[in-house]
């Protein structure tokens, strides 16, 4: 009686109408971004032949996602988060039109492939502008559509939405660059922003938390990073989690897999590019009907562990199918990962800090996937693609050891 509860509460937030609409609404919104991300790293290597590129890819949204994070999490906090939501996808709908007319063939044949690859480079950095508002804001309004009684359910069914429309995002990319081509793929991107901007019109406007227009704005910007660092618990998951993205993130380097090593098409890189996804979605399914009880610190810790392995297992395969099920099996245990640190963030944060603290968690998780990005690039340059996604997952499973004797109260942690 006692499980058949906890699977019908699990799923009972989706009762609430503005609930949905933000599912839907972000549903879409990551489906765009991670067509996007598919069929950019896709176009620059096809142009480039260079994995550096793509690293570079990776360092123009990295840089603006970092500089302004805190600055964002103090704007968000005195902004009302529905507003916010849709200038940040209005913005990003425009960026979408850049890439499409870059896709027009007399626009390419008229600025020629280097200004190309650096105009790409140019819209790449405006939308890491957009991201560093437009992430924060989307994890923070949840506290204000659902009761904090399901919070903890929120976080699993919109970590559910965000890894399925992550996991389609990925293979419709690949799917339509293969049968159609860079301007039909980058038309449904657009088709998929105005979705997303259409239902988070129907959330109603949020009321402002924080409203002491006294305090400045410096010292605002730093509160979150102080309560940050005050609270063991979500400084430890974040920790660690940025180190697992940045140096065992071998998502960058799909692209040299998949055309150099494992010799596949676009449809297969994008069924590639989906596989960490597709495992972290399995696993937060189960994790909605089956939640996860004691323990999590420890748990923590070993499914980090084993991500590394996974990552080590991919860069040593010359097998496509064994890439695949390595990248899967990295996102089962990745999806572990984020249920446990997104319940953490929203049980731990006050409601007048939520934009801060989430701007921050998007410097320690969201943008250590662009600089790891860099990373990858830059270790593949040096040392080769192969080892240099060795040496990363070799790098991750030493963090999680030295994380095991730094931080005890990490892996007794319980909620």
């Amino acid at each position: 009686m006692e499980e058949e509860q906890r699977r019908t509460t699990a799923l009972e937030v989706l009762r609430i109408p503005e609930y949905r609409n933000f599912i839907i609404a972000r549903f879409f919104y990551i489906m765009a971004l991670r067509m996007v991300t598919t069929i950019v790293g896709w176009r620059i290597y096809e142009i480039t032949r260079d994995p550096f590129a793509i690293g570079l890819t990776g360092l123009s949204e990295f840089i603006p996602a970092l500089l302004l994070a805190l600055y964002a999490g103090h704007v968000i906090d005195k902004s009302d988060k529905r507003k916010m939501l849709l200038i940040t996808t209005s913005c990003y709908l425009v960026c979408v039109g850049g890439l499409l007319t870059l896709s027009t063939g007399q626009v390419v044949h008229s600025i020629g492939v280097h200004w190309l690859q650096w105009l790409i480079y140019t819209i790449i950095f405006i939308t890491g502008v957009i991201r560093a508002f437009a992430g924060p804001t989307f994890s923070a309004i949840v506290a204000q559509i659902v009761p904090r009684a399901q919070l903890p359910n929120a976080v699993t069914v919109s970590s559910s939405a965000f890894l399925t429309a992550s996991v389609l995002g990925h293979a419709t990319a690949g799917f339509l660059i293969a049968k159609t081509g860079y301007l039909q793929s980058f038309s449904v991107v657009g088709i998929y922003v105005c979705i997303a901007l259409y239902f988070i019109s129907t959330i109603a406007p949020k009321p402002i938390m924080v409203t002491n227009s006294e305090r400045k704005t410096l010292h605002s910007m730093l509160d979150g990073l102080r309560f940050v660092f005050r609270t063991r618990e979500v400084l430890g998951a974040m920790t660690l989690d940025l180190f697992a993205v940045l140096f065992g993130g071998a998502v960058a380097m799909i692209p040299a897999f998949a055309r150099d090593i494992l010799k596949v098409d676009a449809i297969g890189f994008g069924w590639l590019n989906a596989a960490s996804d597709i495992g972290s979605m399995t696993t937060i399914a189960g994790l909605a009907l089956w939640p996860l009880r004691r323990r999590q610190g420890l748990l923590l810790m070993y499914v980090v562990a084993g991500f590394g392995a996974c990552i080590i297992i991919f860069g040593l395969s010359h097998w496509y199918l064994l890439s695949f099920l390595a990248l899967l099996c990295s996102g089962l245990l990745d999806g572990v990962s984020v249920v446990v640190r997104g319940t953490i963030l929203q049980l731990k944060t006050p409601d007048t800090m939520r934009g801060r603290v989430s701007a921050v968690n998007s410097i320690f998780i969201n943008s250590s996937n662009e600089l790891g990005s860099f990373e990858s690039g830059t270790m593949a340059r040096l040392f080769g693609v192969v080892p240099s996604v060795v040496l990363g997952g070799c790098i991750t499973i030493a963090v999680v050891v030295t994380t095991w004797f730094a931080a005890p109260s990490l892996r007794k942690m319980e909620y």
